[in-house]
């Protein structure tokens, strides 16, 4: 048992942490401008943890083209651990969802003027940058794409400016993990090939440029495959494992009739057309807004999901209740927030798109979102590339039956196997949070009770997860999983952006020091 005065002083080390991180929260306005590249410089807004730094800002593509990010140091050791780039989906969603919400430095608490400490956030194992891509998404801004493989080559160009940038230059040579989620299955892996290809151009001097070598690929609850997504979401209305019949029998009936003679059909022609037709396009279009909007909605909720929530089947659609919240969209419009992270560098008021309809749209008509993209992943895979492909069990926009059936049916080496391979469970404490199926570098991992965007539902198991991946580690049980770096940081601190006195201490160290005196006994 430990000593009484050992426990003070850790208790006294965690609430100096929070001391810390209430006085740090003042907004504050370090603005660097580089070529192409300009940033605000540790604004003091979200990572409150001492000695952390924090770079958000602009990267300037050409042709008035801008990409909007947020970067994140290790609260470990930015030294030396790994760089990690997380893309939310969409098309067109902004990855400042996945900062406040699932894996960032923070959250933002209900009344959206303040931020509370995250404990499970993925920068207490990593550097980590958030990016909005396309434009459209969130703060980027510049020409409309409409397919993944433009969104490529300029992502490849934000990273030849960022890799030769005095902040992130020292980056270039680490483990570099690509984080993604939902649509991003297909941005990852098209990236990835597209980087690949660069940097074989680079490797026989045809190209100049900085080698760009992602390293590891992650992606939670992806949209694979439309085909295999509808036709799985069939079978998990029936019977979703863990959960039971998500519909009645007559509901199943009219949806599998509508499955087999409408939309199979459709995706079918779409994946045959030739896509250098743009007649094409127009019947991948056709064939996926069908089987949206007619046979097995998931985003009008109608007729396999029911009233549930399609992003978490253990919620109606009607409740807000154990759903990620949408506070942060509150917090990053405000004018103080703005000023000090840099989104006014380009316009004294720039606008917030969470998820841009337009760019959505025009991906849809491009005919890609009808498409699989199992093929750009199937190469990866089979040539041993690190993957994992997760999914929460809760998802029912792209359930997990689904993710493990694309992954069998994909084209490479180990489908056979991962088919015949059964799952093991993993524990954290002795508790069952996720099962596990591991064929060489390939991880598949389904995760108990998360929903669509799975660190949010799920943030510890999701931690652990990543943190296992992330040091090139096998997925396994743990008996513990909250990280040294997180307690340490304080984990109910709560930061505000009033730039005002009242809600925080005149002289917090001199308070400190008092309370030392209480809490030691002196």
């Amino acid at each position: 048992m430990a000593k009484p005065k050992t426990l003070s002083l850790v208790f006294l080390s965690l609430f100096l942490a929070f001391l810390r991180s209430v006085n740090s929260s003042t907004p504050t306005s370090n603005i660097v401008k580089e070529t192409n590249l300009m940033y605000s410089k540790d604004s003091g807004l979200c990572e409150t943890v001492d000695g952390v730094g924090q770079y958000s800002g602009y990267i300037n593509v050409g042709d008035e083209n801008y990409f909007w990010f947020w970067f994140f140091e290790s609260r470990n050791d930015a030294s030396s651990d790994p760089f990690v780039l997380w893309l939310n989906g969409g098309p067109g969603c902004s990855s400042m969802i996945g900062l406040f919400t699932e894996s960032g430095p923070c959250t933002v608490n209900p009344d959206g003027k303040s931020t509370t400490i995250n404990p499970y956030s993925w920068n207490n194992y990593s550097n980590i940058l958030y990016l909005d891509q396309p434009f459209g998404a969130g703060f980027s801004t510049g020409v409309t794409l409409t397919n993944s493989s433009a969104a490529a080559t300029y992502a490849w160009s934000a990273f030849q400016i960022l890799f030769t940038s005095d902040a992130f230059a020292k980056y270039k040579d680490r483990q570099f993990v690509l984080a993604t989620e939902s649509y991003g299955a297909r941005f990852g892996p098209v990236f990835i090939n597209y980087f690949n290809s660069q940097n074989n151009l680079i490797e026989s001097g045809d190209l100049d440029g900085v080698k760009v070598v992602i390293s590891s690929l992650m992606i939670n609850d992806g949209k694979h495959d439309p085909l295999i997504n509808f036709q799985s979401l069939v079978a998990f209305a029936q019977d979703a494992p863990g959960y039971g019949p998500l519909v009645n029998s007559s509901v199943i009936s009219d949806i599998t009739k509508a499955f087999d003679n409408t939309c199979s059909v459709l995706l079918q022609d779409c994946y045959v057309a030739d896509i250098s037709k743009s007649s094409s396009a127009d019947t991948c279009n056709t064939a996926i807004i069908t089987c949206v909007n007619k046979c097995c909605s998931i985003h009008g909720f109608a007729p396999a999901v029911g009233d549930r929530d399609a992003d978490y089947l253990l919620a109606s659609s009607s409740s807000d209740i154990n759903k990620p919240t949408t506070y942060y969209a509150t917090y990053i419009r405000l004018n103080e927030v703005q000023e000090a992270i840099g989104t006014t560098l380009l316009s004294s008021n720039p606008t917030f798109d969470q998820c841009d309809d337009t760019t959505h749209a025009l991906f849809s008509q491009s005919g890609e979102t009808g498409r699989s993209f199992l093929p750009e992943l199937a190469g990866l895979a089979d040539s041993g590339f690190r993957i994992l492909i997760w999914g929460g069990d809760a998802d029912m926009k792209a359930n997990w039956l689904g993710l493990h059936q694309s992954m069998v049916q994909m084209s490479w080496y180990g489908n056979r196997t991962l088919n015949d391979t059964s799952l093991t469970n993993m524990t954290i404490n002795g508790e069952d949070v996720a099962s596990i199926a591991i064929i060489d570098n390939f991880t598949f991992a389904r995760v108990y009770g998360a929903g669509h965007t799975l660190p949010a539902y799920k943030p510890q198991v999701a931690q652990t997860i990543f943190r296992q991946f992330v040091a090139n580690e096998t997925i396994h049980s743990v008996e513990t999983s909250i990280s040294t770096s997180a307690s340490a940081a304080g984990v109910s601190s709560t930061t505000g952006t009033s730039t005002s006195g009242a809600n925080r201490l005149k002289h917090p160290r001199i308070f400190a020091l008092a309370i030392a005196f209480i809490v030691l006994g002196y």
